[in-house]
């Protein structure tokens, strides 16, 4: 039988006794040093017995005595850093030994010992005014005074390392090439093709194309025959409707053919859906585009309805493939544009998952305008004995008039919006920043400057994406700021002016912009601003 267990107190002197009950005997218990119960025999028991008031509570501590008056934390330790025992000095900023005969802050080198300063090593870098790092875009900025800076970079300690130079040749090109459109050699009509007439009379009568442009010409003929291509060429040659129309002949004569086009972005996806609507009007050809930012239960649906094309993103593309929305052993063809682009994206894992899923036999089309060790791995894992046509153009950066836009530490937008006010010459404008919530902050201040503006980037909704680019082409608005990543894919004719409001990352990220503007035989003009400082 267990024996009960209970404690009294002695009212003659309170805190000092307790008077434990076991088995019917009486043991006596003092408090312990650290108040936390009763001892016995040299053992405490009794969890806060007979507790003391809050006033005569002994400290924790042993040494430590009462709450008024007793000693700070660890007694008399000295405090962190300070001599142990005299056996360790405390380090102090301005002496501390230089790790690996590194030098004090201000003046040590870069990291890589002999690679040089910054300035030494040819870059695109991103970041704000680091001392002599290069600003490119103003970040925030050593200096935080003034109207904040829309630049995407991440700002910080300035002053310690001496100003470096910076190289801003590569931005100027004041006396471009004029260069006459050379028209190549076309040998073909729409006619010759064989296309089935709807699609000629379409193409002629109802567009108002008189004949192939050269992609077309060359590549057509490949694809009619059944063969994997490799098609070489840069934006606005009329590459779309150089796959979109015998893949489209083949849909008629086989309404089985079942089309999978893969795009780098989702805007890009969108317009290849949109001219594939106008090839086929009342031609009983269905498609369904499946990128991100829209919802995907609605995707799901068109998925499950007739559709001979499929137009998406690598990133979705795959979401529904593993979900059994899309089966990739129907698939006849396989359309790979801007494929180089979906590499520098980071798809290459995407963009192999999907092709080891389709059949043999079927057609691949593939459309890059480079040939990287990457991109010529892909076709050589993916493409059987495929033809090569180029008809990539010459260096776009030499036909497009460029220049430097120098700026001051706090007059960078104020610089932006005197060029803008000129409505006339800025007419219809694109300007690039790095980061999603940079170039959102910079349209939301240039429309409260009085400057009506939209954006795209990749915090927007596949929907006001679209509505955005609607906006910039008809002409609603002049002024579109975008990230690298959004505006790729963007054809939009009648670019006056590119301007890298924030450097891009890379040399072909750089082309890529500019190339936004003096399309189709038009002139342009690309404008990148700099920190007046860096051009000294």
């Amino acid at each position: 039988m267990k024996s009960s267990f209970s404690g009294s107190r002695d009212n003659s002197s309170r805190g000092d006794r307790i008077v434990f009950t076991r088995g019917g005997k009486k043991v006596d218990g003092s408090f312990s040093s650290v108040g936390a119960g009763a001892s016995r025999g040299g053992k405490t028991f009794g969890r806060g017995a007979g507790r003391p008031s809050f006033g005569d509570r002994p400290s924790f501590n042993k040494d430590r005595g009462p709450r008024g008056d007793r000693p700070s934390f660890g007694g008399d330790r000295p405090r962190f850093g300070g001599d142990r025992d005299g056996a360790k000095p405390r380090f102090e900023r301005g002496d501390r030994p230089s790790f690996g005969d590194r030098a004090p802050r201000g003046d040590r080198p870069s990291f890589g010992g002999d690679r040089g300063s910054f300035s030494d090593r040819p870059r695109f870098d991103r970041g704000g005014d680091r001392g002599g790092r290069p600003s490119f875009g103003g970040g925030r900025g050593g200096d935080r005074g003034g109207r904040p800076s829309f630049g995407g970079g991440r700002g910080g300690r300035g002053g310690s390392r001496a100003r470096t130079y910076f190289d801003v040749s590569q931005y100027i090109n004041r006396n471009p090439l004029q260069v006459k459109e050379e028209k190549a050699a076309v040998t073909h009509t729409f006619e010759d093709f064989g296309l089935d007439n709807k699609i000629v009379d379409i193409v002629t009568k109802g567009l108002g194309y008189t004949e192939p442009s050269p992609i077309q010409d060359q590549i057509i003929p490949h694809i009619m025959e059944g063969r994997d291509v490799i098609g070489l060429a840069n934006t606005g040659t009329g590459k779309t409707a150089a796959f979109l129309l015998p893949l489209i002949h083949a849909t008629l004569a086989d309404q089985n053919m079942k089309t999978l086009i893969l795009a780098p972005t989702r805007e890009l996806a969108t317009q290849i859906q949109e001219e594939l609507h106008k090839l086929t009007p009342r031609m009983g050809i269905f498609s369904t585009v499946c990128v991100g930012g829209m919802p995907i239960r609605r995707q799901i649906s068109q998925l499950s309805k007739r559709n001979q094309f499929i137009v998406g993103t690598p990133g979705r593309i795959l979401d529904l493939i593993e979900h059994g929305h899309i089966y990739t052993d129907r698939l006849t063809h396989v359309v790979l544009d801007e494929a180089d682009r979906m590499l520098d994206m980071g798809f290459i894992n995407d963009m192999r998952k999907i092709l080891s899923g389709v059949p043999e036999g079927h057609q691949t089309l593939f459309f890059s305008a480079t040939m990287s060790k990457e991109v010529e791995r892909l076709v050589h894992d993916f493409l059987k004995e495929p033809v090569t046509v180029s008809v990539v153009k010459r260096d776009t950066a030499a036909t497009i008039a460029q220049d430097v836009v120098p700026h001051g530490h706090h007059d960078k937008f104020e610089t932006l919006v005197k060029l803008l006010e000129d409505k006339e010459t800025f007419a219809r404008v694109i300007i690039f920043g790095e980061m999603k919530h940079s170039v959102e902050r910079l349209s939301n201040a240039l429309d409260d400057a009085g400057i009506r503006s939209t954006s795209i980037h990749g915090n927007k909704s596949q929907g006001q994406r679209d509505r955005a680019l609607k906006a910039f082409k008809s002409g609603q608005v002049r002024i579109l700021c975008a990230t690298d990543v959004a505006a790729r894919g963007i054809h939009v004719d009648g670019v006056t002016h590119v301007i890298n409001y924030d450097l891009p990352s890379t040399q072909d990220d750089y082309v890529h912009r500019i190339g936004r503007t003096g399309r189709a035989g038009k002139g342009g003009m690309a404008l990148t601003f700099v920190p007046a400082a860096k051009l000294g």
